[in-house]
């Protein structure tokens, strides 16, 4: 018997409540992801602690939110996303408030660690209510538009809590967020959508194994590049390794895996995933290193580096969306390789400067490379959250985000170690950048092959039904 139709998105008002409640929760994650950077000379002092132990605060954040993203995916499915996301705001919400009872560097981390599980509880869904939100030719710019979101508070989490530490003790830069989170909540009880639960038995031996995977191996890298034992650190990157072959091998297996194997398996997810990974790791490459050869090379002070680098994420706010509304009507795998050719081209021109560069020599470079960036990105994320079966909607949108977080910790630890052997305040990690850019361009562009290719608006609903068939039936 055909299926009925299915009445996609919320009707409006409704999806405008619904997206201003989802935007307001990225705000609250990405700012209070960014803005404890500012704070850390401060925390230091204020805690009787040394820079290297205080920037521990950043880096248990980061580790704590790579590791949990996937298995709470899973769990969103069988609790319910939106039940999960409006839990993960109120977790994140009170752990901000217990950051002003921090009077010693431990629970700092205890509270951070806590506030990243709420963020990774509220991103692990984030996307798949966002696609339950959208009518599926409206994914792209409901896509687009989370990514200006968070663009922006990432551009101005920096500044807001440089501001804030002018008035105020540092506990407040982390409660910066809580306004956002507590509007977030407020308006997501009616408007969010009510996704079905999966009821099922949750696949702890897999949210384990993916745990001990990401965990040791990030840490081990982290510790290679900054620790006094190379063996030590690479023996964790290799335990970290073994785990992982443990959880691809026991994910085969499973129905639902927490690590989308099955996802992964098909060519055009699996060609998404790699090129974002290898663009995020070329993005944070370039926009890490180039301060240090701005300061180092041509003798700018941290204002002037600052000025230059804003019409990067300045761009993106612009053409993000633009991105993502035309990949509702356009192949990813275009608009994709064509971002691609432009960043590569952009990094090139960043790794030969003059020999003087004014501002506007750094400053056209940066908005030609972000913009070519921002119009790989939308689309990009569009197509791995748009088509994975519904059934597996989560679990595509927490990769989008496990996948950006993965390639930004690569990248500053790349960084890391270009500075440590002294070559990273130089052209080279914006040469690099433009290898790893160049490789995604060609990995979006394979996507146009037609035993690739996701089927464009009227063949969604089919290929959709398609892959629930071809889900349910592994």
């Amino acid at each position: 018997m055909p299926e009925a139709p299915r009445i996609e998105g919320l009707p409006i008002p409704q999806r405008y409540l619904a997206a201003a409640a989802i935007s307001l929760g990225t705000a609250l994650t990405t700012i209070d992801g960014a803005i404890a950077t500012v704070a850390l000379p401060t925390i230091a002092r204020d805690l009787n602690v040394d820079g290297s132990s205080a920037v521990l605060v950043v880096t248990v954040y980061q580790l704590v939110l790579v590791m949990t993203l996937l298995p709470l995916s899973a769990l969103g499915d069988q609790i319910g996303l939106k039940r999960l996301y409006q839990l993960g705001q109120l977790v994140f919400t009170i752990a901000t408030a217990l950051c002003f009872f921090a009077k010693s560097l431990p629970f700092l981390l205890v509270v951070r660690a806590l506030q990243a599980v709420g963020a990774a509880a509220a991103l692990s869904v984030m996307s798949a209510l966002i696609r339950s939100v959208y009518p599926s030719d409206k994914l792209g710019r409901g896509l687009g538009l989370n990514s200006v979101v968070a663009s922006t508070a990432g551009a101005v989490a920096p500044t807001a809590g440089g501001l804030i530490l002018g008035f105020a003790p540092w506990p407040w830069v982390f409660a910066i967020g809580a306004p956002f989170g507590l509007l977030s909540l407020w308006l997501g009880r009616s408007s969010l959508p009510d996704v079905p639960a999966r009821p099922g038995r949750y696949n702890l031996a897999g949210a384990i194994l993916n745990m001990a995977t990401f965990g040791l191996v990030i840490a081990g890298l982290e510790a290679l590049v900054h620790g006094s034992s190379p063996v030590v650190s690479l023996a964790i990157v290799a335990i970290g390794i073994g785990f992982g072959i443990g959880l691809f091998l026991h994910e085969r297996r499973e129905a639902a895996p927490i690590l989308p194997v099955d996802l992964l398996a098909r060519p055009v997810l699996a060609l998404s995933t790699a090129g974002a990974l290898f663009a995020f790791i070329a993005s944070m490459s370039i926009i890490l290193s180039l301060p240090f050869r701005l300061q180092h090379s041509y003798g700018l002070s941290p204002k002037e580096i600052g000025a230059m680098i804003a019409p990067w994420p300045l761009t993106m706010m612009i053409v993000a969306p633009t991105a993502g509304t035309l990949s509702d009507r356009y192949p990813a795998g275009l608009l994709g390789g064509i971002g691609m050719v432009i960043a590569t081209i952009g990094a090139l021109l960043i790794a030969w400067l003059p020999h003087a560069p004014s501002y506007a020599d750094i400053a056209w470079r940066m908005a030609f490379t972000g913009a070519g960036f921002g119009l790989y990105l939308s689309p990009n994320a569009r197509l791995i959250v748009g088509s994975a079966p519904r059934e597996r909607a989560a679990s595509a949108g927490a990769l989008v985000s496990t996948t950006r977080l993965t390639g930004q910790t690569a990248g500053a630890t790349l960084v890391a170690a270009l500075l440590a052997l002294g070559i990273g305040a130089s052209p080279t990690p914006a040469l690099i950048a433009a290898g790893l850019t160049a490789v995604a361009g060609v990995l979006s562009i394979a996507r146009l092959r037609p035993s690739v290719r996701v089927p464009m608006r009227g063949e969604a609903q089919a290929a959709e039904v398609a892959a629930r068939t071809e889900f349910h039936g592994a």
